[in-house]
Parts: structure tokens; sequence; C-alpha cells
């Protein structure tokens, strides 16, 4: 396999017809190695159009999913920024990569200490990984100039909105099957928050996510 030929397949057939058009963004996916995050086993799979299984229910994103994000939240050399699932670490070193600082929180032991290998085999030094679970917010290092939740969410918990600085944005997928939407959250003023609809999509919740409120007779 021409492993860079298949990169750059990955970007061509799935990422740019996603609306990733951000050459910033696309130059990243071509410096940083995602087969390098995937388990050993997933090699053969690191560019395909898939959630790729990381053990203990968990999934890495597929591949234009990651770029979507990375693109919408137009990141900024000087933010501080706070990521809910580290998984493989690859979505975190993406952020590290754009921003100034990265907290991951990550509820699983050993995603948390796979994320931590492979950010370290990378010398990637600007991210805090924390384990813990950040399900319903991480005000442990707020405000942040952006928030990154790696799974779903039934519910969005207002503490994340509330841990925004000014102009910091927020991306989440809120809903539960069949109906779930890619947002992004901005604020606007403190206390002032605008919702851009970005897509509709599909994943698995986070580990102890918000619950709707239900109607009980």
């Amino acid at each position: 396999m021409d492993i860079e030929q298949t990169r750059f397949n990955m970007v061509a057939q799935q990422i740019r017809p996603w609306y990733v058009l951000d050459d910033n963004v696309l130059d990243l996916l071509y410096k940083l190695k995602r087969e390098e995050f995937v388990p050993a086993e997933s090699h053969v799979m690191a560019f395909v159009d898939m959630e790729i299984p990381l053990g203990h229910g968990q999934v890495m994103l597929t591949p234009k999913m990651e770029a979507r994000i990375v693109q919408e939240l137009h990141i900024n050399p000087t933010d501080k920024i706070l990521e809910v699932g580290s998984g493989s670490g690859y979505m975190t070193a993406l952020l590290a990569q754009r921003g100034e600082h990265v907290y991951s929180v990550e509820i699983i032991p050993e995603l948390k200490a796979m994320a931590e290998k492979n950010l370290q085999a990378h010398g990637i030094t600007n991210v805090t990984l924390e384990q813990g679970d950040a399900a319903r917010g991480w005000p442990q290092h707020a405000p942040y100039d952006a928030i990154v939740l790696t799974a779903s969410t039934p519910a969005l918990p207002e503490a994340f909105q509330n841990s925004l600085n000014p102009g910091g944005r927020l991306f989440a997928i809120v809903g539960e099957d069949p109906v779930m939407e890619a947002l992004i959250i901005t604020c606007t003023a403190p206390g002032e928050f605008t919702t851009t609809k970005l897509f509709e999509t599909s994943t698995a919740p986070l580990i102890n996510a918000l619950q709707p409120a239900r109607f009980t007779f």
C-alpha cells in the first residue's frame, strides 16, 4: 500500500467533499500521521470512512468528522482548549497543533494511557491529560476559548457554554438516535450565546452523559 497516496485519497475523497476547505487544516492532516494513533490491529483502517474501535466501547471519530470539527472551531494560536474524551490522542494532537494548550479529560484509564503514549511519541507537549468524568463539565481550568465533546450527549449541560470566554466556541453533538445534530455554540458576550447547526449525524454518547428530562405519569 502506498500510504501517502492513500492519505491523499482520504483527503480528496472524504474530507474535502465534506466542506473541509481550510488549507491549514488540510495541511495538518498530511503532517500528523493518523495511522500512528490508531490501535495496531486497525492500521489498515486508518484512512477508511468509519469509526475505529478503541476498546472499552469507545471509538475514534471518522477522519472527515475530526477534520470538520477542527475547521469549524476556528482555533487561534493563543486558545486554551478543553477536550472531553481523549481517546487515542489524535484529536488532542490536532487541537494542540492549532492552539496554545489543550486540557484533555478521559474517563477510561487505559485510553488515557494510550493518548499519553501517542502524544509523547510525537513530541506534543502543550497538552495536559487528566483522568476524570467531564461529561457534564470540567470547570477546573475555565474559562476556555474552545471546547470539544468527542462523543454525543443527549442533553447539553449548561456548564460547558458557561465555561467559555467571550468569543469562545463549543462543538457538541446533541440528541439521541435517530436525530442528533452537530452544533457550534459561540459565546458572543458574558451569558449570551448563538447556536449554529452544522449537520445531522450519529455517534455513541459520552459515558455518564446528561439525559433529557423525561415525562412521567
